[in-house]
């Protein structure tokens, strides 16, 4: 299985942002010793690759520096160009994925999942999105027809739900914390709130049935898995109290029922804020683990 890497492209933070850059590479560095995992860096994509999906002015700023403070404070970052230009790299991983996991079944983002990226705004870390910026482009090549894009980050992925509002080849899915940013919501075809402290046995019992849900609207060409490790007990910005066995079984479950359809599958990180850090890379290195043992 592939899995595509772009921890090498860098930006600066101050000491206080949460943002957490470390966890990249060393997701990377664990993805590395699985079995039957190869780790690729991938091309970035251009600007252009962006107007597909997001508003013409809107890439412009982000391009050029243009942001108010008001956008950045709402970004959660700083412009910088390091971060433009990591930001068409960590894009470009989730469409080399796409494109191996339509030719090998299953492949790997290690970031991705910027699923707070609207059309014409960023939020929450995400400046593009980088899995509508795939399925545009997988669409613009008559490669795929229906999507499925299931969420499992804590975060509701009000970006997704935006960018494919009233599109009904793409399926927006979203289970994630129900007091938990962003606190105006976007709706998809399925949000489910999760309550504070549900913990693993209720999470799981929740995702049994919104997958059960699923096969209504299927069939799908391609799915996206944002395994996000932020329901974990010890993130920062998680409540949902998660273990790292329960978020292992719902990456588990998540991923036998998209490849038991033989549905190519794109796995991609999204959220991940624990203290120690590690702990959040080993458990997103697992869901890549999961993912190709079912390649």
């Amino acid at each position: 299985m592939l899995a595509f890497t772009h921890d090498r492209w860098v930006f600066p933070l101050p000491p206080s942002n949460r943002f957490p850059q470390e966890k990249y590479r060393l997701v990377r560095e664990r993805v590395e010793g699985l079995p039957g995992v190869e780790v690729r860096e991938a091309p970035p994509i251009t600007w252009d690759d962006a107007l597909r999906v997001h508003d013409a002015e809107w890439v412009r700023r982000i391009r050029h520096g243009l942001l108010t403070r008001r956008e950045e404070a709402a970004l959660g970052l700083s412009w910088s160009p390091e971060l433009a230009t990591r930001t068409l790299h960590a894009t470009g991983s989730t469409v080399a994925a796409t494109r191996a996991a339509l030719e090998a079944g299953v492949a790997a983002a290690l970031g991705g999942g910027t699923h707070h990226a609207h059309r014409a705004v960023g939020r929450g870390y995400c400046l593009v999105n980088d899995i509508a910026v795939a399925i545009e482009l997988m669409r613009s090549d008559g490669l795929i027809g229906k999507c499925l894009i299931l969420d499992l980050d804590v975060h509701q992925g009000d970006g997704n739900a935006d960018c494919f509002a009233d599109d009904e080849a793409v399926t927006v899915v979203s289970l994630h914390g129900a007091q938990n940013y962003p606190f105006v919501r976007v709706p998809g075809d399925i949000d489910v709130d999760v309550p504070d402290r549900t913990g693993d046995d209720g999470y799981l019992t929740l995702l049994d049935a919104t997958l059960a849900r699923l096969d209504a609207y299927g069939p799908f060409d391609l799915a996206f898995l944002l395994a996000g490790a932020d329901p974990w007990e010890g993130d920062r910005l998680g409540r949902l109290a998660l273990t790292v066995s329960g978020l292992e079984e719902r990456d588990r479950r998540a991923i036998h029922w998209i490849r038991d359809r033989d549905i190519p599958l794109v796995v991609t990180l999204a959220g991940g804020y624990g203290e120690p850090i590690e702990t959040t890379a080993d458990i997103q290195a697992r869901a890549v683990g999961l993912a190709a043992d079912r390649a």
